[in-house]
């Protein structure tokens, strides 16, 4: 077995390669003049099985995964595992008006053509999993390494954005060892929302807000206010994928005392790696 790494998830597949003890092989990756991908991999004896880590996520790695499936199958390859960390177009997992596609599905069709198995990492829509009809799929979560990467940091309350979020924020506190609530948004008024959460007091805490995808950050920033209007000692935001659409990142500083996420998105922040969880699966 080897791990191969495209250029979305150099950092990644190295921690996974690491964690099973096998070799990992960087792709080769450039752009033509025209901006076309060109993909490389270099390494001729590849064995019978190897495990692919890249990102379908913006339109270039989508691109550039179909391609280094193909060339890793040519080096003779007899099982490929596709590890996709960031699952793009998952929000358009239906048809809102007439003439749309379901991008979701498409992207699901594609992925699998040339693969036997997927793994995906807190894909926005479990059942997407369900478009996967010519390979096995199988999608793990992040939050018990949050719970780790967290667990000596003194949070003392975990709270998901909303009541949809709230089985990532129980399986957080449940690492850390502290209490969890969900956020809830209540109309006061035709102009104004108060933000709070559900049951517990903040007052004095220092609480973690953790969601899968942060990306223009307006609901953590809206949260961070108000929490700190309530007395919290320090808001800390965490998530799975970062994207940090719009400049968000700057704007969720001067609001959020840290903010930590995955590293399905590679980036500034992306401290938290969920190697362990893949490898559990393989």
């Amino acid at each position: 077995m080897i791990v191969i790494g495209g250029s979305s998830s150099k950092g990644l597949s190295t921690d996974l390669a690491s964690i099973l003890g096998v070799e990992c092989e960087q792709a080769k990756v450039r752009r033509f003049p025209d901006n076309e991908c060109y993909v490389r991999i270099e390494k001729e004896n590849l064995g019978t099985e190897a495990i692919l880590v890249q990102n379908s996520y913006p339109d270039n790695n989508f691109v550039e995964l179909l391609l280094l499936q193909e060339a890793v199958r040519s080096l003779g390859v007899e099982k490929l595992i596709t590890v996709v960390p960031y699952f793009g177009y998952a929000r358009q997992d239906k048809r809102f008006e007439v003439g749309e596609p379901i991008s979701a599905k498409v992207m699901a069709h594609h992925l699998q053509l040339n693969s036997d198995r997927i793994i995906t990492v807190d894909i926005h829509t479990p059942a997407i999993l369900d478009w996967f009809n010519e390979a096995e799929s199988v999608d793990v979560g992040a939050a018990p390494e949050i719970g780790n990467y967290f667990s000596e940091a003194g949070i003392d309350l975990v709270l998901a954005p909303d009541q949809g979020a709230s089985k990532r924020a129980a399986e957080v506190a449940s690492v850390i060892g502290v209490e969890w609530d969900y956020l809830v948004k209540t109309r006061l008024s035709g102009t104004e929302v108060k933000i709070s959460p559900k049951s517990l007091d903040v007052r004095d805490k220092d609480v973690l807000i953790v969601d899968d995808i942060i990306s223009t950050g307006g609901t953590i920033i809206a949260a961070t206010r108000e929490l700190r209007k309530m007395g919290a000692s320090t808001v800390t935001a965490s998530c799975t994928h970062g994207l940090f659409a719009k400049g968000a990142l700057p704007k969720l500083r001067e609001e959020c005392d840290a903010i930590v996420s995955a590293n399905t998105l590679e980036g500034e922040v992306s401290e938290i790696s969920v190697a362990p969880q893949i490898a559990k699966v393989i």
